[in-house]
């Protein structure tokens, strides 16, 4: 089973080239993996039709009861050869269906596939987490193929609509999974419908919940609005997502469920009326439409409705009725989405008021599309008439609310009828008053796949009971009456043919009388659903824009001061009503007195902070503070954390001295003497309360720290540095989302700089490349005349002379000279000594920065640009890539991260152990790295153009003020 669903998606992530290299035809390729599960799962037939099950189970990571399940029973084999067997035929009608010439085939057709895959995945999933994480992937796929044709606006609109309906039903959806999963003590389905959870009224809440999932999904009533405009799709994708797969995932998903939650109130009735309502609306409404496709979009609607209140009933004769429904559905409505797309493909429109004569036109392919509509209006001998002799049979035997809902079904099936003569009268008749549309002729190979679907509905029909054991295989999960049906296209003579009968006659009546029922409908016709979404969204626009204007009022320290009271007032809170102090031991106010001593200071400087006016005196203050807690962190006996705590002040004091070149010197913003008087006490109570927090919490603990068991865990694999050996090995997942959330934000924070594309000019000048230490400088001394110079000038840095006489020191760029390669190896060493010294990818990716910031306040943008000609995106991404692969190699034996390590011995080095922490850790060393150069580039060099050309420009105006006869300034 797990090949089969690999195979979709690795076989799309090929789909690029082979679209490239065959064209359309690569769809006949796609179509293999699709063709095999159809194959494997004909071969578990037998299996699945005795009531056994296919099961697979893949401990991933056992120390924390996550496993990925698979389950192939009866209903999982339906739901398996349609998404299958359908996808294989709609893959084929794409080779024909679209030139080679198309836009965006190759994503279109990778996305189609993926689609297959993860609607496999999500039928066969025996696990609550992992059927949500398909359930999401398919509307992912959903939401690209609804929107391939990305330059149209309703395109857009309509995947967009899609895509929130779907998935705010499925956030919904996760949190009944999560209710019933706590509540019933495991999240295997299997073992959920063996041993259901009592009806408590958390139960409750997450059946309903659930519901919400599962009916936006097949989009009933309200929430039906998405599937119509869904539409603008491309015909293989409205006959594939939207008839025989995506929109049957709700269905299958409250079919699933039923045995286990039929009985909780609120299920039934939810179900039942929903369902109903929507199989009204939904065929009311295509009565009046004049686009072949959306006719077939609301019947769609209305079909669904029927599905589901059929699948959520609760019995055993109306479960079995949804499992032949659910397969008759899926062998009618594709073949004719797939005929629309040949019609509009041959005649170049879909509009039924267009068309006329296309049936003589194009015989063969009236044939399929009548053969499919016989189906769907439930005439005899097709499968869908004795899909709905068993619906009515059932509903007709059960209690009140399914008699209620058996004249609903009727009223519905007539729609249904009418609906249906709609269709072919007006796709394939010929018309008094309207000449015949011209079509061209249609090949063999294009209507296969219609004919196939259309034909196996034929077949089925007489040959339901074929599959009665199959689908009576699920149906027995519900308690069995006294006299249990079974699927035949004929049962004699009796009240569900006798409604059959009325259905049809009452669809012909409705037909016959179409122009009246299309006024009627008009005349009555309430807002359209999507009309009402188009007024929420509108709406939720508005009030967003109003209280984003009335809360973001652009001050920073309103910003601030409102965070900090709501931390104030929340802590505060937490401290009267739970006084933790209770019980505790009296906090220490120090292990040693320096620790005090080196606090106050910090505090001192934090304090002078308030006074300054100054912002170069801000930033000193401000990083002083950073300096005390490393302090700190000495007394303490962290020199790892202290070690990174300097580093990181140091790189951020820089920063800040860079951007500070284009502000002004002093604070501009004016604050009021009551302002101040506000500010301070606020900021004094914040920093108190979190100060008292921090020091309650540390004196309250109850548990044991984790600490010790942290320090053994360190010391069983023979290492010594705890902190580091915790961040690229017990917590390494952690460590690498932190590092993916740092090369984000400075991504984002280069991207507001660099506005243009990113050309930084760097490169050094041709008349200065080449001057090293020892080389000779172009230009004769000033004021020596010529050939009495004496000793030459000598440039220390690649690119000294770049930079005017009055920005260079000599003795800076000597000392930068002589530390910048020790600074490096200094880098390599903290990174390899990690394991038992204070050192690590981090620390070491700052000390390499600091090197190169170095150079650059040494020499400039152009010494920069020599001693790191790389772009900094290319040490990110490689540090980002290299830390991703090793943490997912080491998910594949259930680890963390230690999946390998490597003993060697080295002359003068001796015994080393290389694995793949320290791997991790050179990827965490190179993003550091990239960051740290990005911002430098960003926040020095092309600030220092900024500086350059304003200089330029203020030069030229000089020059330019004599000339014109202006005073120069």
């Amino acid at each position: 089973m797990t090949a089969l669903i690999v195979a979709h998606f690795v076989l799309a992530a090929f789909a690029r080239p082979l679209v490239r290299r065959l064209g359309a035809r690569a769809f006949l390729v796609l179509a293999l993996p699709p063709a095999a599960t159809t194959c494997w799962a004909f071969t578990r037939w037998e299996t699945a039709a005795s009531g056994s099950s296919v099961n697979w189970s893949w401990a991933w990571m056992p120390d924390y009861g996550v496993s990925v399940d698979l389950r192939l029973d009866a209903l999982a084999e339906l739901m398996v050869l349609l998404a299958s067997g359908v996808g294989t035929l709609v893959l084929l009608y794409c080779a024909s269906y679209f030139s080679d010439t198309t836009p965006r085939l190759a994503g279109f057709a990778g996305n189609l596939l993926a689609f297959a895959g993860a609607m496999l995945a999500l039928v066969l999933s025996d696990d609550l987490i992992s059927l949500y994480v398909f359930w999401e992937l398919t509307t992912v796929f959903s939401y690209l193929l609804i929107g391939f044709d990305s330059e149209q606006r309703h395109s857009r609109r309509s995947a967009l609509q899609a895509l929130t309906v779907t998935t705010l039903g499925g956030l919904a959806m996760l949190v009944g999974f999560l209710i019933v999963g706590q509540e019933a003590g495991t999240y295997r389905i299997s073992e959920i419908l063996a041993d259901p959870p009592p009806a408590t009224t958390a139960v409750e809440v997450a059946v309903l919940l659930i519901l919400c999932g599962a009916l936006s999904k097949s989009a009933v009533w309200p929430f039906s609005l998405w599937l119509p405009n869904a539409m603008a799709a491309p015909t293989p994708v409205s006959a594939y997502l939207h008839a025989a797969a995506m929109v049957k995932a709700g269905v299958y998903l409250v079919a699933r469920l039923a045995p286990a939650f039929a009985d909780v109130p609120g299920w039934r009735p939810v179900v039942i009326i929903f369902g109903a309502a929507t199989m009204l609306l939904g065929g009311w409404r295509a009565l009046r439409l004049n686009d072949l496709k959306i006719v077939l979009a609301y019947g769609t609607v209305s079909q669904l409705g029927f599905l589901t209140l059929l699948a959520g009933v609760g019995n055993r004769d109306a479960a079995l009725a949804a499992a032949v429904m659910i397969l008759g559905h899926a062998l009618f409505k594709a073949p004719l989405f797939l005929v629309t797309g040949i019609v509009d493909h041959a005649a170049g429109t879909r509009d039924l008021r267009k068309l006329s004569g296309v049936g003589r036109a194009l015989p063969h392919v009236c044939a399929v599309a009548v053969l499919a509509a016989l189906s769907m209006a439930a005439l005899p001998p097709m499968l869908g008439f004795a899909a709905k002799e068993s619906a009515f049979e059932a509903l007709l035997h059960g209690d009140t609310a399914d008699r209620w809902a058996l004249g609903i079904t009727v009223a519905g099936s007539a729609l249904t009828v009418a609906y249906t003569a709609r269709f072919i009268w007006g796709g394939f008749l010929r018309k008094p008053g309207i000449a015949d549309t011209p079509v061209h002729r249609v090949g063999p190979a294009f209507l296969a796949a219609p004919a196939a679907l259309a034909l196996c509905g034929l077949v089925l029909g007489p040959g339901v009971g074929w599959t009665d054991r199959l689908l009576s295989a699920y149906a027995d999960a519900f308690p069995a009456p006294a006299h249990p049906y079974h699927l035949a296209l004929w049962h004699g003579w009796g009240t569900a043919l006798l409604l059959s009968a009325a259905a049809t006659l009452g669809g012909a009546v409705l037909f016959a009388a179409r122009d009246r029922v299309a006024r009627l409908s008009r005349r009555i016709a309430w807002p359209t659903a999507d009309g009402v979404f188009g007024q929420l969204l509108l709406g939720l626009e508005r009030l967003s824009l109003q209280a984003t204007g009335f809360v973001q009022r652009g001050s920073l320290s309103v910003y601030l001061a409102t965070t900090l009271l709501v931390m104030l007032a929340g802590q505060l809170a937490v401290l009267i009503a739970d006084q933790p102090w209770r019980g505790a031991s009296a906090p220490r106010l120090w292990d040693v007195p320096l620790q005090g001593a080196v606090a106050a200071l910090t505090c001192a400087a934090a304090l002078l902070c308030l006074t300054v006016r100054r912002r170069m005196k801000a930033v000193v203050l401000a990083g002083l503070t950073g300096y005390g807690t490393a302090l700190l962190f000495v007394v303490q006996g962290g020199p790892d954390l202290a070690l990174t705590q300097f580093c990181v002040e140091t790189v951020s004091m820089i920063v800040f001295v860079l951007v500070l070149r284009r502000m002004p010197v002093h604070f501009q913003e004016s604050v009021s003497t009551w302002r101040r008087a506000v500010r301070i006490p606020v900021a004094l109570a914040a920093a108190a309360t979190l100060g008292v927090v921090v020091w309650v919490a540390a004196a309250a603990r109850t548990a044991s720290p984790a600490g010790a068991a942290m320090v053994e865990e360190t010391a069983h694999h023979g290492l010594k540095d705890v902190v580091a050996t915790i961040l690229v090995d017990l917590r390494a997942w952690d460590t690498m989302g932190e590092s993916a959330v740092l090369a984000a934000a400075a991504i984002g924070v280069t991207s507001l700089i660099y506005l243009h594309r990113r050309a930084e000019g760097a490169a050094v000048p041709a008349e200065v490349r080449g001057h090293t230490a020892w080389s000779v400088t172009a230009e004769p001394l000033t004021g020596v005349p010529q050939g009495d110079e004496g000793a030459p000038e000598r440039g220390w840095l690649a690119a000294g002379a770049t930079l005017a006489p009055e920005h260079r020191s000599v003795v800076f760029e000597v000392v930068t000279r002589l530390l910048f390669h020790p600074i490096l190896v200094l880098s390599v060493y903290l990174l390899f000594c990690a394991e038992n010294m204070p050192g690590g990818g981090f620390v070491g990716g700052l000390v390499a920065g600091l090197a190169l910031i170095t150079r650059y306040l040494a020499g400039g943008r152009f010494e920069l640009a020599e001693a790191a000609p790389l772009q900094p995106g290319l040490f990110t991404g490689l540090g980002l890539f290299i830390s991703t692969g090793v943490a997912l190699i080491g998910l594949s034996d259930g680890t963390v991260l230690h999946a390998w390590t490597y003993h060697g011995h080295l002359p003068l080095i001796g015994d080393y152990e290389f694995g793949t922490p320290v791997i991790f850790d050179c990827g965490v060393y190179l993003l550091v790295l990239g960051v740290v150069l990005d911002i430098v580039r960003a926040l020095g060099a092309k600030i220092d153009r900024q500086i350059e050309r304003a200089a330029a420009e203020k030069a030229a105006a000089r020059r330019a003020g004599p000339e014109t006869g202006e005073a120069a300034p």
